[in-house]
């Protein structure tokens, strides 16, 4: 009988083990959208050393991410306005933890080879992603991939900012940057989307431009030329 308890405390203790090595602590990204302490200590530092104007409101705005992308600019680094670990280092910054359980861990590790190949980082996937989320939710899930090779298709354009978060944050681009809904909660098929995307997939055939027709007020946008219309959005050039 006592042999049959050790065992079962064993096959409980190696459990145990077990879960607390699956589980694991990220350092969390800063971009657009972030709201904070993490933020207000960022936007201080950036006010102090002459790189942003404006309050230190714990809100990461468009101030703050030209400011970062100033530092990062100054300072040699990739100039996305994303601060993850290497702009944190740079700027004394310590990122809180957050903990991310194993079913989470392989997601990630998911997005990151898929899109590895593709020499993108896994905030950009979710950026991306973010941007699909807010422009085309609701749509076929084609034109959600559509709406993420139109930003691609842009970084890679002279003509546009040459990282995904410039093109997406780029002042008055995208909607769903100025209402907010870039913020809001994920869905499955946006990530999916994203990495498609990433990995190669452009239903539009190269296409920079997308609009509503229904919706669209700008009058520039009715000069270019219709290459596809996929669900309620119509791509051009």
């Amino acid at each position: 009988m006592n042999k049959k308890y050790s065992r079962i405390l064993l096959l409980i203790l190696v459990m145990a083990i077990i879960i607390g090595i699956l589980n694991m602590t990220m350092a969390e990204t800063l971009y657009w959208g972030a709201r904070g302490e993490t933020v207000k200590v960022l936007q201080d530092k950036l006010k102090r050393w002459g790189y942003m104007d404006g309050n230190v409101d714990g809100i990461y705005g468009p101030q703050t991410y030209r400011a970062v992308v100033k530092f990062q600019k100054k300072h040699g680094l990739v100039a996305d306005g994303v601060v993850g670990s290497k702009t944190a280092q740079k700027l004394g910054l310590t990122l809180k933890k957050s903990t991310t359980t194993a079913k989470a861990k392989a997601k990630t590790t998911s997005t990151q080879k898929n899109s590895k190949s593709m020499g993108y980082r896994d905030n950009e996937v979710q950026l991306l992603a973010k941007a699909i989320n807010g422009e085309a939710r609701g749509e076929p899930y084609t034109g959600q991939v559509a709406v993420g090779a139109v930003i691609l298709n842009r970084v890679k354009h002279a003509s546009f900012p040459n990282t995904i978060a410039g093109v997406i944050y780029q002042p008055g681009a995208f909607e769903a940057v100025a209402n907010g809904q870039v913020n809001a909660k994920l869905v499955e098929s946006s990530v999916k989307a994203a990495r498609d995307a990433l990995n190669g997939w452009d239903p539009t055939g190269g296409c920079r431009y997308y609009w509503n027709p229904a919706t669209a007020t700008s009058k520039w946008i009715w000069s270019r030329k219709v290459e596809k219309k996929i669900g309620k959005h119509w791509f051009g050039n």
